[in-house]
């Protein structure tokens, strides 16, 4: 980036989104959950990063790389702030390589200097982000949306972040958490139980899928026999 095209995103600095996820596939949870995220944090973009080999899942055999992104592509049409990344692709962009989330969000720091950035995730997703790489480099390096679910309360996200990166003398507030120098932000006005594995059950048992992912999405696994 030229110093004068930093110098207007320092003028103009930007609400930046990184979503990522195996998204095995992409379903209308995920594109809920970014709907919200951009509508309250006046997001101007989010990137939905296609994990390659996610470092914490299970090892099961994840639909090709390929494949997936061209399901969240799908999924992004239509939704000008959505930006299917290949961030996380490799050089070779096979998706074979492993990446970590700290990685990723200084790769987004160097592409947006200037702007704000936002990790969204799960609720579920922080909850284990004492077994991320570096988590609280990690939490330093940008503000959190974490997206909450029926039944989870800010007090256990709280319990997770290392208490020297609390600020001791912030106020306790309802929807977020402040830290230094970032923010954990719960937003907890949308909530959908729709997953990944309930749209590869349905799959796998030649059940309908219709609703549970947008109608581009499904048409392309349909066609390409995924998940079967």
């Amino acid at each position: 980036m030229t110093n004068s095209r930093a110098r207007r995103h320092l003028a103009h600095p930007r609400n930046i989104a990184i979503f990522g996820g195996s998204f095995d596939p992409i379903h209308v949870g995920h594109l809920a959950v970014a709907s919200a995220a951009q509508r309250r944090f006046r997001l101007d973009e989010i990137h939905f990063v296609v994990a390659g080999r996610p470092p914490h899942k299970p090892k099961r055999a994840a639909a090709p790389f390929a494949h997936r992104f061209a399901l969240v592509a799908l999924a992004c049409a239509g939704h000008a702030r959505f930006v299917p990344s290949l961030a996380e692709a490799g050089d070779d962009f096979s998706g074979h390589r492993t990446f970590y989330s700290i990685d990723t969000v200084r790769h987004f720091r160097l592409r947006y200097p200037g702007d704000r950035l936002f990790f969204l995730l799960g609720v579920d997703s922080f909850l284990e982000i004492p077994a991320w790489r570096s988590y609280a480099a990690l939490l330093r390096a940008c503000d959190f949306i974490v997206a909450s679910r029926p039944g989870y309360r800010m007090e256990p996200l709280r319990l997770v972040i290392p208490p020297e990166l609390l600020q001791r003398s912030a106020p306790r507030a309802t929807h977020s958490i402040a830290l230094r120098p970032t923010t954990v932000h719960l937003l907890d006005t949308v909530s959908s139980r729709v997953s990944s594995t309930e749209v590869r059950r349905r799959l796998r048992r030649r059940q309908s899928i219709h609703g549970l992912v947008p109608v581009r999405v499904e048409e392309y696994i349909l066609r390409q026999g995924l998940y079967r």
